[in-house]
């Protein structure tokens, strides 16, 4: 069912899933370090979170309404989502290579021209969210409950609109660390600082209202208020979000040290 709805996004995140198969075994043996920790682990997070992202919206792909994903500027689209993707993989995984950073490296006018790019082609591919979020949102005839379906497609709408948020903060900054970490205490798995203000939890948070959201459904779609409710936690969620980025801002850990 996850192929039959969007095989095209299906297959990009599958294969995003595979091309571990390459990184996995360089960060076992590679043992070069960049700013403290080895030059594939930024490559394997993005392939990470952007195969859960692209396999995701081929689940969701299959409340849109019939014959969307075959319409030419639908399809454009996506096909432009997924070369922004391979763009993102290139660099990210050619900075690994060469021991250098991807993400703020404004050092010369060519690397702060390729960062900009590389900003573009983010916004590309998180906006497939949007545009599913919309046209799920418009299609009367999904055959889910209201609060699910109004939490399916609020999840989408919000993922693309917090993360452009989040993201430009991020990007706009000299780095993910307001502050400067002195022993490197970090949240166990997600690595983020415990000393320090950190970007990065809100534009996790952000990424993930897509999955958030249509959980909540799940739990009101039964009551009475369902569509209340839905409303209310998207509101609660774009709220927290927003504070942990103003709480990274401000130089303050999500969970001190």
């Amino acid at each position: 069912r996850l192929f039959g709805a969007d095989p095209t996004l299906a297959a990009f995140g599958l294969l995003i899933a595979l091309s571990l198969a390459v990184t996995l075994p360089a960060l076992a043996l590679d043992p070069r370090q960049f700013q403290g920790e080895n030059v594939w682990v930024k490559p394997i997070k993005f392939q990470v979170a952007l195969a859960i992202y692209f396999l995701s919206l081929a689940f969701f792909a299959r409340w849109l309404p019939a014959g969307v994903l075959s319409r030419l500027p639908v399809r454009a689209f996506v096909a432009a989502a997924i070369l922004a993707t391979v763009g993102e993989f290139i660099w990210i995984g050619g900075a690994a290579m060469y021991q250098m950073a991807s993400h703020f490296n404004v050092t010369t006018p060519f690397m702060e021209a390729i960062y900009g790019l590389m900003g573009l082609f983010a916004v590309t591919l998180t906006a497939v969210s949007l545009v599913y979020g919309i046209a799920i949102w418009r299609n009367r005839e999904t055959g889910l409950l209201p609060a699910l379906h109004l939490s399916i497609a609020l999840g989408l709408v919000l993922t693309f609109g917090l993360t452009v948020i989040a993201a430009g903060v991020l990007a706009s900054a000299p780095g993910h660390h307001v502050g400067t970490p002195v022993t490197g205490a970090t949240v166990p798995l997600m690595g983020w600082s415990r000393e320090v203000g950190d970007l990065r939890i809100a534009h996790f948070f952000a990424t993930h209202a897509m999955h958030g959201l249509p959980l909540v459904g799940l739990v009101a779609a039964r009551m009475a208020r369902g569509r209340t409710v839905v409303w209310a936690a998207a509101g609660t969620y774009a709220a927290i979000t927003l504070a942990l980025l103003v709480q990274a801002l401000m130089g303050l850990p999500l969970i001190p040290a």
